[in-house]
């Protein structure tokens, strides 16, 4: 099994990093360091490259049980790297970026939108409303038993979040809250006034837009 260190000198990854920087690195170059080693049968560049394609393919949907199917990459490495994306995913979103509307929201969920199952998320937000953190709380038709406001506003009381905004996206396509999104919204407005945590909007997502409580005066 070779490592980064037994490569040729133009294969070293590791010491393209230390003397030109990260960003002279290619990507697979970048994934080789975090696994520091092949596996039996193939090298580490080789494993790095299939891992790259997967990367391509599919980032956003990227799971551990992907990267799993790679022949040969077991759960050590696989969690390394899953950590690894996680991890720059939530220092990327703290890099100030500021939530001024729904509009934003829709920018910032609309994987979401295709989805055939109901996704319930919230999205929080410091003093500044700079996005701090985003949770898939629930998956399934919206009820107040999926969505309880304990598991809505843990995440902002663990980060000490000001104020937060819950979206959810409507298979149907159809963007007229139902009487159990209302519900539920009424819900979790009263909850974050007793815990000092505004609920900002209520956003359903649809293929072609979105509606949003507060801008409809409903919230």
């Amino acid at each position: 099994m070779k490592t980064i260190t037994q490569l040729n000198n133009h294969d070293k990854p590791r010491e393209k990093l230390l003397k030109k920087g990260a960003k002279a690195l290619k990507d697979y170059e970048l994934v080789a360091i975090l696994l520091g080693t092949g596996v039996k049968g193939k090298d580490v560049i080789k494993l790095s490259k299939e891992i790259v394609k997967i990367f391509e393919n599919d980032f956003n949907n990227l799971d551990i049980n992907k990267l799993l199917k790679i022949h040969g990459l077991g759960e050590v490495k696989a969690s390394q790297l899953i950590s690894s994306i996680e991890l720059s995913k939530r220092y990327l979103i703290k890099q100030n970026k500021k939530i001024s509307g729904a509009s934003d929201i829709y920018e910032e969920l609309k994987e979401y939108k295709n989805k055939q199952q109901e996704y319930f998320l919230a999205i929080y937000l410091d003093g500044a409303n700079h996005l701090c953190q985003i949770e898939v709380i629930s998956i399934g038709t919206l009820n107040q038993s999926l969505v309880h406001p304990r598991e809505v506003f843990a995440p902002a009381i663990q980060n000490r979040c000001a104020s937060l905004i819950v979206a959810h996206n409507h298979p149907s396509g159809v963007l007229k809250p139902s009487r159990e999104d209302l519900v539920v919204t009424k819900r979790l407005k009263e909850s974050g006034k007793l815990l000092g945590i505004e609920l900002l909007d209520h956003v359903i997502l649809g293929r072609d837009g979105y509606f949003s409580m507060k801008d409809e005066g409903m919230l």
